[in-house]
């Protein structure tokens, strides 16, 4: 089997890290490639050490472009290079230009895309990444949800079950991996007084909103503890020479350039809590159990919020404020502190090389023709009869979509057992 990975950003590298770990120690052949959308050391290249991977094989150098620009520059590199290499899947994580490029790329070949973190939705189609979310899902032929709630975002799309493996996010297994590493070499975090609140703030919904950089940083000025502001270049450039950039002169608020991955988890795991507009973070703070307060208005990862370790605050100055407050209640701050983590065992890349490896050993790497052989299909909702109750929906000898409990959509886990009082939505043929 030949892989094709493709990593743009330095959040991808982080996500693939695990998978590329996988393949490594199984000696399976793999090509590594950045479409250059990351192009700062501090950004890409630092992470790639960090987490001890080998340099890309290809990089297409996109850099800084318009959507559509980058999009276009990175499929036609992509293109050239599933011409030359020929893998037999190509593996894209998240929901970035590159993801996108890649998965349209990759399919208009007949190259299997496999998605890594598929089915992540924050229902706003204003976001640019909602939209390559959507479009990456459609476009391959194996995605790994993290979670039953992002398979089930894919099912309601109308993605069939047998293209979907919950497998857990790739996050964990990084950051788990990474920081006892973080612990051991950086110190970088003691640089600063205890119980700083960590701030990441680069999405361009706030930074391209003057307004709500207003309100987030007037909140930073009132904020009574230290805070450590890894500021993004973007960010950087967006405020320099501006009123904005006087609002973060306060004596607590201490902005440093980006840092590499080791001494970013050292900065996260050391925090009284973080402050941000990344998804991923969203991801690692509750790995860590660091309370997580997300400066937006929506969340492409509700299961934080579900296990109560993360809540979407917005950038008013007011709530922002009013929710840091509340953290200082022990009640609520441990509470948070302890939330569940809801993304798996940190095994993820190891599930995600299995089934790649068994695919590929049952000829199932190819994009799935829709020749149904003349059949129309149509889906069918029907309860839970006397003759299914206790099967299970893998042996249950239907083509189960969803299972409905108590009026609510369940995802169709294989060893779900069914109940009497259940629904459940069935393709059946004309």
């Amino acid at each position: 089997m030949k892989v094709l990975v493709v990593a743009g950003t330095r959040p991808e590298v982080i996500k693939l890290a695990p998978v590329l770990w996988e393949l490594e120690r199984r000696n399976i052949e793999y090509t590594f490639v950045t479409t250059g959308q990351h192009y700062d050391y501090l950004l890409f290249k630092k992470f790639v050490e960090d987490l001890g991977l080998r340099e890309p094989d290809y990089n297409i150098d996109v850099g800084s472009a318009s959507p559509a620009v980058q999009t276009g520059q990175a499929m036609i590199g992509i293109e050239s290079l599933l011409i030359s290499e020929m893998p037999d899947v190509v593996v894209a994580e998240g929901d970035t230009n590159s993801v996108l490029a890649a998965a349209l790329a990759s399919v208009k070949l007949k190259i299997p895309v496999a998605h890594v973190e598929a089915g992540l939705r924050s229902r706003d189609r204003t976001m640019p990444e909602e939209i390559n979310r959507i479009l990456a899902d459609h476009s391959s032929e194996i995605l790994f949800a993290p979670t039953e709630a992002s398979a089930l975002n894919i099912i309601n799309e109308g993605i069939p079950p047998s293209k979907i493996h919950i497998v857990g996010n790739t996050i964990v297994d990084a950051t788990l991996a990474s920081v006892s590493r973080s612990t051991d070499s950086s110190s970088f975090y003691k640089s600063f007084p205890e119980n700083y609140i960590l701030l990441t703030l680069h999405r361009a919904e706030n930074t391209d909103d003057k307004s709500r950089l207003e309100s987030i940083f007037s909140a930073l000025g009132d904020i009574d503890r230290d805070i450590v502001f890894p500021i993004h270049p973007r960010t950087s450039k967006i405020i320099e020479g501006t009123a904005l950039e006087k609002m973060l002169e306060a004596s607590h608020i201490h902005i440093i350039p980006p840092v590499g991955y080791l001494d970013f988890l050292g900065l996260l795991k050391n925090s009284f809590a973080v402050l941000t507009d990344s998804g991923g973070i969203q991801e690692e703070s509750i790995t860590l159990d660091v309370p997580c307060l997300t400066l937006r208005y929506n969340t492409e990862r509700p299961e934080t919020v579900a296990a109560g370790g993360n809540i979407v605050v917005g950038t008013e100055t007011g709530k922002i404020l009013e929710s840091l407050a509340r953290l200082s209640n022990p009640a609520v701050y441990n509470k948070m502190k302890n939330a569940a983590n809801p993304y798996g065992d940190g095994k993820a890349g190891e599930k995600i090389v299995d089934i790649l490896v068994e695919k590929h050993g049952l000829g199932e790497l190819t994009v799935e023709s829709s020749d149904t052989g003349g059949a129309q299909f149509h889906h069918k909702i029907m309860p839970v009869n006397n003759e299914l109750v206790g099967v299970t929906v893998q042996k249950s000898g239907l083509e189960i979509i969803r299972v409905i409990q108590d009026g609510v959509a369940r995802y169709p886990l294989p060893s779900l057992v069914l109940e009497l009082g259940m629904q459940i939505e069935i393709r059946v043929k004309n």
